[in-house]
C-alpha cells in the first residue's frame, strides 16, 4: 500500500521500502545511519514470557540482517483490559531478557486496549552506511546459506490446535528465542563477504528469496534435501496443520518457483511456511571456503541450501 502513495525524496534514505528490504536505513552522518524496524504479532506458544522472548527476538533480527548492531526500543502492547496484568508483565520480563542480551535498551513504548493480545517492538539501531547489507547484491556464483531450520508457523498452529508433541514445541521454541546476533558477528569476524543478505520470516523462504532474486536481478536455485527443517515439521503438514499465511505465501509467490520432479510435498509446503523470528539467508561469494562450516564451528547452525544464477527463467528452480 505504501508504494501507492506519493513519494517523499530524501538524499539521506539509504533503504527505504522500494525492495522491499527488513528495515529502513537513514544516513545522519558520513560514516553513520540509523537502521528502523517495527514488529508485533499474536501469541505463538502458551507462555506469555516465552511469547514476550520470541517478539522481542524476531524483531530485534531486521536489524541483524541488514548489518546493524540495535540501539534502543520501544514496546507495542495489545491487551485486553479485563485480562490479568501479571500475564503482560511477564511478556514484558520475557522480551526484556532478549533486549538485555542484545544490548539493545528498551526506552519506552505505547499500549492500547485490544480484544486479542498482540506484542512486539519498534528497533532502531547502527549502521555505517558503507557496510548495508540490503536484500539486494547477489551476485551469480554466489552460495546461499541458511542459519535456521523452517518450520516455526506450522508448529504453532500445531499448539494451536493441540496436537503438536512436547519435543517438536521445544525445538521450535529454541529456534525462535536464538538472536541473529552471533551469526552477524560472525560474519564480521570471520570476514565473510556476503552480498546481499535478508531474514527468513513471514513470507517464508520462497517469499524473501524471491525478493532478493527481484531486487539483485538474479535466479536462485535450492536444492530440497539441504533445506534444514525443525523435528515434527513434517509430521505438522501431514496432520493438516497448515497456518494461513503458508496458503497465502504459496498463492503468491509458487508462479515464480519449477520444482524437479523428486521434491516432495512435504518440502513443497515448507518452504513457503511462515517463520517466526526465523534464521538469516544470505548470498555470499565464498572464494573457496565452505562458510557453512565456519558459522557451525562458532556454533551457529548454517547449511548451504544452494546457489545464485544469472537471471533466468524460472525466477527459482527448487532442485531434489
Amino acid at each position: 500500500m505504501l508504494g501507492k502513495l506519493a513519494r517523499q525524496h530524501d538524499p539521506n534514505v539509504l533503504v527505504g521500502f522500494d525492495h522491499a528490504d527488513d528495515a529502513g536505513v537513514y544516513r545522519i552522518a558520513p560514516d553513520q545511519a540509523l537502521v528502523q524496524t517495527v514488529d508485533f504479532f499474536t501469541p505463538v506458544v502458551d507462555d506469555p514470557y516465552i511469547f514476550g522472548q520470541i517478539a522481542a527476538t524476531n524483531a530485534l533480527s531486521d536489524i541483524y540482517a541488514m548489518g546493524g548492531k540495535p540501539l534502543t526500543s520501544l514496546a507495542l502492547v495489545c491487551f485486553h483490559e479485563k485480562a490479568d496484568l501479571e500475564i503482560l508483565e511477564r511478556i514484558l520480563a520475557g522480551g526484556l531478557s532478549k533486549m538485555i542480551e542484545a544490548g539493545c535498551t528498551v526506552i519506552g513504548g505505547h499500549s492500547i486496549r485490544d480484544e486479542e493480545t498482540k506484542f512486539g517492538y519498534s528497533v532502531t539501531g547502527l549502521i555505517d552506511p558503507k557496510k548495508i547489507l540490503a536484500n539486494a547484491g547477489a551476485k551469480p556464483g554466489d552460495a546461499l546459506i541458511l542459519t535456521k531450520a523452517l518450520g516455526t508457523g506450522v508448529i504453532s498452529t500445531a499448539i494451536k490446535k493441540g496436537k503438536a508433541e512436547p519435543a517438536w514445541i521445544d525445538a521450535s521454541v529454541q529456534s525462535m528465542t536464538t538472536l541473529n546476533k552471533r551469526a552477524a558477528e560472525i560474519i564480521v569476524e570471520e570476514g565473510i563477504r556476503v552480498n546481499a543478505m535478508t531474514d527468513v520470516t513471514g513470507f517464508g523462504l520462497i517469499g524473501h528469496a524471491r525478493e532478493m532474486a527481484l531486487a539483485s536481478n538474479v535466479s536462485l536455485r535450492l536444492y530440497a534435501e539441504r533445506i534444514p527443517l525443525i523435528p515434527g515439521a513434517i509430521e505438522c503438514v501431514h496432520a493438516g496443520c497448515i497456518p494461513g499465511g503458508l496458503k497465502n505465501n504459496r498463492d503468491f509467490a509458487e508462479c515464480v518457483v519449477r520444482y524437479d520432479a523428486s521434491v516432495s510435498d512435504d518440502v513443497k509446503a515448507l518452504i513457503f511456511d511462515p517463520q517466526t523470528a526465523g534464521g538469516l539467508l544470505m548470498s555470499v561469494n565464498t572464494y573457496g571456503r565452505d562458510v557453512a562450516a565456519l558459522f557451525n564451528a562458532r556454533g551457529v547452525p548454517a547449511v548451504q541450501i544452494g546457489e545464485v544464477l544469472s537471471q533466468t527463467k524460472p525466477l527459482i528452480t527448487v532442485m531434489a
